[in-house]
């Protein structure tokens, strides 16, 4: 059978996703009759609650007798790790471009990657049906972005197609506003070449994705570089230096069929598959037959920018929700999530309670801490801190390229926050429709913990996108959070009679009835120090002051923070207690003595 594959690439929210439904209804994946879930690919359950891809995810189609794998990539940066392994899978790329947004900071990243690596573009304009589409300034824009990243003529001379994925549509006429997905196939076919691989050398795969499987142990995905595998034929593990890691036989192969995983008795060079049969090798391994002994060369991977610690939670509160608590769990579980994620390193302190997990950003940590907790762990997280580099003995830290769309009425508010954060503005230009596009180049230390503050700003209208950019001088010091913190200084349950008196001091972060422990977090003063306060005292009731006596109290509802948020706002000296059920903030030292020791030996 005729293959080709292909990977869809794109920013966040531009409609990758969608389109891969469409391309399966169209291709008769499924049955007339089938009930199929929106965003099919997304499948897991952080996936689909928040409306991203988080995973790269391999899928095939037929049509008119040609078999095309599909990987459907990730939109954010924080995920580009998982898109910079798949591209060594495919032989062309579909580049999806919004009608109206354009090509933003991510569409850059990855379509540098794939540019690089001598793949070539299929440009689809998504979302023509947008009232706001300006389709030929945005094929200006992919034009001169693939000019800057030193594209050849042969990709500069790319195919575009018009399309909405979401109505199941793509012309070659930008006017059509009907169809189906037929020219895109035909495009894929025609554009994108076939596996140019020997099929008759011995067999050599190299790994990009591992998951797990309660049956079938490791699972390893990728893309068979040449020779033909049988199932039940015997392979060994190479590592990037040629080292044998083990060897066994490839007990069973699967190949992608729609949704499903399907067993096939053998696979050849170009095909996409899933191999079980191996239990040490992971990613960036060559899988290959016994006489193979020079490995694949993968792709290297950019460093991580931003680390976080975990720690075990030694909070009073510890061991009530969660089911794992112990440092060895969190150690096994980190350990296997830097075996399949390879944008992420973790390191063991010292003490061996706590772990240094390194990774792309504040979003890429957040889910994984987001998973661990659904999965019944309890940690202590602390502030995300940038990782310094020297260079010709000068500190260096990471910048990024920061795109902000905001309504042109709140674009002085953001230019006013940016500058407190020591981001140079690059550009700032009308993007019609009342917004304004606003590009600065920023410290990625002064935008840990803006988001909130951005949207907040922007009465919730901003978009906000960021993208790493270099490592420069280091800026300096920059302000961190204005406001100090309502701390506990003491156990027990909140009070409404004693929060009544505290609504004063700032907002809130516990209601009535929540159990506190000294040290804790229950609020933002509203001054610049820390205030401890006792949220738990009563009311005295004697003969004369009666309970009924008073009006009833009422409480203003108390502000309750997201995971990310919860992370973003807290300070060096702060951390966040997370467990399945519950994410409280508190201080990193709960002894009101330690923390005064503390801070005099930073002082000093």
């Amino acid at each position: 059978m005729n293959l080709r594959n292909v990977a869809i690439i794109a920013h966040v929210d531009h409609g990758k996703t969608t389109l891969v439904d469409q391309l399966f209804r169209q291709s008769g994946t499924f049955r007339d009759n089938q009930r199929v879930e929106e965003r099919a690919m997304d499948s897991n359950d952080l996936e689909k609650e928040r409306g991203i891809t988080i995973l790269a995810k391999p899928t095939s189609v037929e049509w008119n007798g040609t078999r095309i794998n599909i990987v459907d990539t990730p939109g954010h940066a924080d995920f580009g790790g998982e898109v910079e392994r798949i591209l060594s899978m495919v032989d062309g790329v579909i580049l999806l471009v919004d009608s109206s947004e354009g090509a933003m900071p991510q569409t850059k990243f990855v379509t540098g990657k794939a540019l690089k690596l001598g793949l070539r573009p299929i440009v689809v304009v998504n979302k023509v049906d947008r009232p706001d589409e300006r389709i030929q300034e945005v094929l200006d824009e992919v034009f001169d972005l693939f000019v800057s990243l030193e594209a050849t003529d042969e990709q500069l001379d790319f195919p575009v197609l018009y399309a909405s994925g979401r109505n199941g549509y793509a012309n070659e006429d930008p006017s059509l506003r009907e169809g189906t997905l037929e020219p895109l196939f035909q495009k894929i076919v025609d554009h994108v070449p076939p596996p140019a691989l020997d099929v008759d050398a011995p067999f050599t795969f190299l790994v990009t994705l591992l998951d797990r499987d309660n049956f079938l142990g490791r699972v390893l995905t990728g893309r068979v570089t040449s020779g033909k595998v049988r199932a039940n034929q015997a392979i060994h593990a190479l590592d990037m230096d040629g080292n044998v890691i083990e060897t066994g036989r490839a007990s069973k192969i699967m190949a992608f069929r729609g949704l499903e995983r399907v067993p096939v008795d053998e696979a050849q060079a170009g095909d996409i598959i899933s191999l079980a049969g191996l239990a040490v090798a992971t990613v960036s391994n060559t899988i290959a037959d016994t006489s193979v002994s020079v490995p694949i060369q993968a792709q290297p991977i950019d460093p991580p920018t931003l680390s976080m610690r975990f720690a075990v939670n030694d909070s009073p509160m510890a061991g009530r929700e969660g089911t794992k608590v112990t440092s060895r769990m969190i150690r096994d579980r980190l350990f296997r999530e830097a075996e399949s994620n390879v944008a992420i390193k973790v390191t063991e302190a010292a003490d061996k309670d706590s772990f240094e997990v390194a990774g792309r950003g504040e979003l890429q940590l957040g889910v994984l801490i987001e998973t661990m907790r659904r999965e019944g762990f309890e940690l202590g997280i602390s502030r995300p801190r940038v990782l310094f580099q020297e260079q010709d003995g000068q500190k260096m830290e990471p910048y990024e390229t920061v795109i902000i769309d905001v309504d042109d009425e709140h674009s002085g508010a953001v230019v006013e926050k940016m500058n407190l954060r020591k981001a140079e503005m690059t550009d700032m230009r009308p993007s019609g429709g009342g917004k304004t596009r606003i590009t600065f180049s920023a410290p990625s230390r002064g935008m840990i913990g803006y988001h909130g503050e951005f949207l907040s700003d922007t009465r919730g209208t901003g978009i906000m996108n960021r993208l790493f950019e270099k490592y420069g001088p280091h800026k300096g010091v920059i302000e961190g959070r204005k406001n100090g913190v309502l701390i506990s200084n003491g156990t027990g349950e909140a009070n409404a009679y004693s929060l009544n008196s505290l609504e004063e001091r700032g907002i809130l972060f516990v209601g009535h009835g929540e159990a506190l422990y000294e040290g804790m977090i229950i609020g933002e003063n509203a001054k610049p120090d820390d205030l401890e306060v006792n949220p738990m005292k009563a009311k005295q009731l004697t003969n004369i002051r009666s309970s009924g006596k008073d009006d009833a109290i009422r409480l203003t509802p108390p502000k309750k923070m997201t995971l990310e948020q919860a992370i973003a706002y807290i300070d060096d000296d702060e951390m966040v207690e997370v467990t399945p059920k519950t994410i409280r903030l508190r201080k990193r030292f709960l002894d009101p003595h330690e923390r005064k020791r503390a801070s005099r030996a930073k002082a000093a």
